[in-house]
C-alpha cells in the first residue's frame, strides 16, 4: 500500500499532494481492532474537554455488547455441536430397523422377505407387481387386485410354492395394469455414517445411503 505523499512549498511547509496514490485499508474490523480503537479514543481525549458521562456510558455499553455478542456466538457454536451429536445418536438408534424409502428396487431383509408400497392416484382394477432380476426375468408376480386410490403394500417371502428360496438378490419393481404415482420399498439400516464436513448423518442400507428425512416410515 502506498502512503499519501507530501511536497514542500517555498515557505518550507508540507502540503498535500493530490497526485499521490492512496491505498485502501481493510473493509472489515474485527473485535480486537474495535476495542483497541475505543480504548485509544478514551486514552487520548482532550483533558480540558473530557468525554461526558453519557458518552462514556455509551462507549462502555458498546464494548460490553461487543464482548457479549462474541460470547453468544461461542455458545451457539457449542450448542450446534451438541445438537449434531444428538442427531447422530438418534440416527444410530435406527441401526437394525427397516426404513421405507422411495425406490423401484427391492432388497430382502434378514428373513429374506421383500416388501414395499405402491401409491395410486386413482382407483385401479387388476394391478400386479413384478419382481424382476438383473437378467430381466420375472422372479415373482404379486397380484394386487382392485384397489382404491392411496397406498397399497406388497410383500414376498422370497420362496416358491415348494418353500424353496428363489432369490436373495436385489429385484426391480415393475407395476402393471396401472401407473403408480410413487413406488417405495423397505430396506434394513445397517450402519450410520457421519460425514467429516459436519453435514447430516447418512443411513447405510442395501439400497444405498439416505438421510433420516428420506424415510417415509420406520419400523
Amino acid at each position: 500500500m502506498t502512503s499519501v505523499s507530501t511536497v514542500t512549498d517555498s515557505a518550507g511547509l508540507s502540503v498535500y499532494n493530490p497526485n499521490a496514490t492512496v491505498g485502501t485499508g481493510s473493509a472489515t474490523m474485527d473485535q480486537a481492532s474495535f476495542l483497541k480503537l475505543l480504548t485509544a479514543q478514551m486514552q487520548y481525549q482532550d483533558p480540558f474537554e473530557p468525554v461526558d458521562n453519557a458518552e462514556m456510558v455509551s462507549q462502555m455499553a458498546t464494548i460490553t455488547n461487543s464482548s457479549g455478542i462474541a460470547e453468544m456466538n461461542a455458545n451457539l457454536a457449542s450448542i450446534k455441536e451438541e445438537l449434531t451429536g444428538t442427531r447422530l445418536g438418534d440416527a444410530a438408534s435406527w441401526i437394525g430397523k427397516s426404513m421405507l424409502v422411495q425406490s423401484n428396487v427391492a432388497v430382502p431383509d434378514a428373513s429374506g422377505y421383500y416388501a414395499g408400497q405402491v401409491t395410486f392416484a386413482d382407483a385401479t382394477d387388476g394391478a400386479t407387481v413384478d419382481l424382476v432380476d438383473g437378467s430381466g426375468n420375472v422372479v415373482k408376480t404379486i397380484d394386487l387386485g382392485s384397489q382404491q386410490a392411496g397406498d397399497v403394500t406388497f410383500y414376498w417371502d422370497g420362496k416358491d410354492d415348494t418353500g424353496e428360496t428363489v432369490s436373495t438378490d436385489a429385484l426391480q419393481v415393475k407395476v402393471n395394469g396401472a401407473t403408480p404415482s410413487k413406488v417405495a420399498t423397505w430396506a434394513t439400516i445397517a450402519a450410520v455414517q457421519s460425514p467429516a464436513d459436519g453435514s447430516s448423518s447418512k443411513l447405510i442400507t442395501a439400497l444405498g445411503s439416505y438421510s433420516p428425512s428420506d424415510a417415509l416410515s420406520l419400523m
